[in-house]
């Protein structure tokens, strides 16, 4: 006799059946099946991971009843008896689904967090991109804008696999790099925003477009910021066309093979035709001349270039044939028409005058400052 009733084994017959037919079970083999079912629930929804506290209380409260369950499974008793093992079970059924609402909506939080996060960051990248392409920061930032975009790729990823921590966590890491990128950038060309750089750029602009008028000549004028040649005749704006720099032309150059277009006052020294030049047709320029060789000198002196590094030279304003060789030489390149309309107008001895920039509005400038809002606006 258990609990007010017979048990199974202990009798026989009708009465038996009579007898049993008011019993239940001590153990409640639905509400077993329930909790078990928001045990597999709660490991769904990561539990042990994102709420440690809690599903350990509830493990250890449900493995020390599914012993007593054990031991009572074969006991029945009278339906108004009291049972503090059902009691017991009830409680923790109530307890493993407000567990079960608090992780789920942990869960909707988290997802939309980790959403805007995302969404924001990939509308940062494209930006910084946009920004690269623009500055033509290849160079500086090499493979890390690539490496950046497979972090922000695996933030998507486990935001698609409901990982929301994951997600969230890897926008992180990739928001950091943006950081570090954008500082290298601004680092590396901070020059095209600094006053007094553009101010010395400006002045000697401005002489070469005073001697053009002076001598009643043509002068060149080639603004790196803008990708932009200007032609200048007797001091007036003739023609102005699009260019291309070699892979690192935004830099200054300091030796041969570094891709950087150099900048300072040059002149026309040849003027090859088909036929005579790697390119469609080419201005050949007179670097290094003497200031570029003092500017070497002095760099290899304090160490800041190699000793083995050559100055370089065939430095050269051209057409596109070989835009390869342009892009390793550190040139300035236009289109093939364009260029027609330049070598007719300019001879040997004509001026040319590679700047930076002429103002502090120019492309870069605007680019960096750009980035650097972007930069303190994001906030993950």
């Amino acid at each position: 006799m258990v609990h007010g009733c017979i048990h199974p084994r202990s009798v026989a017959g009708s009465f038996c059946a009579i007898i049993l037919a008011g019993c239940v079970p001590a153990v409640p083999p639905d509400l077993i099946s329930k909790i078990d079912d928001i045990d597999r629930h709660l490991i769904t929804l990561g539990a042990p991971h994102t709420a440690p506290k809690e599903y350990a209380n509830f493990a250890r409260q449900w493995a020390a009843l599914k012993v007593r369950a054990q031991v009572q499974d074969d006991l029945i008793r009278w339906p108004w008896e009291s049972s503090d093992f059902e009691d017991q079970l009830r409680q923790l059924h109530a307890e493993g689904d407000k567990t079960i609402a608090l992780l789920t909506d942990r869960q909707v939080e988290q997802r939309r967090e980790a959403e805007a996060t995302l969404l924001h960051l990939e509308e940062r990248f494209l930006s910084m991109a946009s920004h690269i392409e623009s500055l033509g920061g290849h160079l500086v930032l090499g493979e890390k804008p690539t490496q950046t975009d497979l972090l922000i790729r695996q933030a998507r990823t486990y935001l698609e696999q409901h990982n929301y921590a994951r997600s969230i966590q890897t926008a992180e890491r990739a928001n950091h790099a943006l950081k570090i990128q954008t500082a290298a950038l601004t680092r590396e060309l901070k020059r095209y925003a600094d006053t007094e750089q553009i101010a010395r750029w400006h002045v000697i602009a401005t002489k070469t477009v005073e001697w053009s008028r002076t001598h009643q000549s043509t002068a060149i004028i080639v603004n790196k910021a803008d990708l932009e040649l200007t032609l200048y005749t007797n001091g007036r704006k003739v023609l102005s066309y699009p260019v291309r720099l070699g892979f690192n032309g935004i830099k200054q150059k300091q030796f041969q093979g570094d891709g950087a277009t150099p900048e300072g006052r040059y002149k026309v020294t040849a003027m090859r035709g088909k036929g005579e030049t790697q390119f469609y047709r080419a201005l050949v320029l007179d670097y290094p001349n003497a200031e570029d060789q003092r500017r070497f000198r002095l760099a290899k002196q304090e160490g800041t270039i190699a000793s083995a590094k050559n100055i370089g030279g065939q430095i050269e304003i051209h057409g596109a044939d070989n835009e390869l060789l342009a892009q390793t030489l550190g040139c300035i390149m236009l289109d093939n028409p364009h260029m027609d309309a330049l070598f007719a107008r300019v001879s040997p001895g004509t001026p040319v005058t590679i700047v930076g920039a002429t103002n502090g509005q120019n492309k870069i400038a605007l680019a960096l400052a750009g980035l650097a809002n972007e930069s303190q606006e994001i906030s993950l």
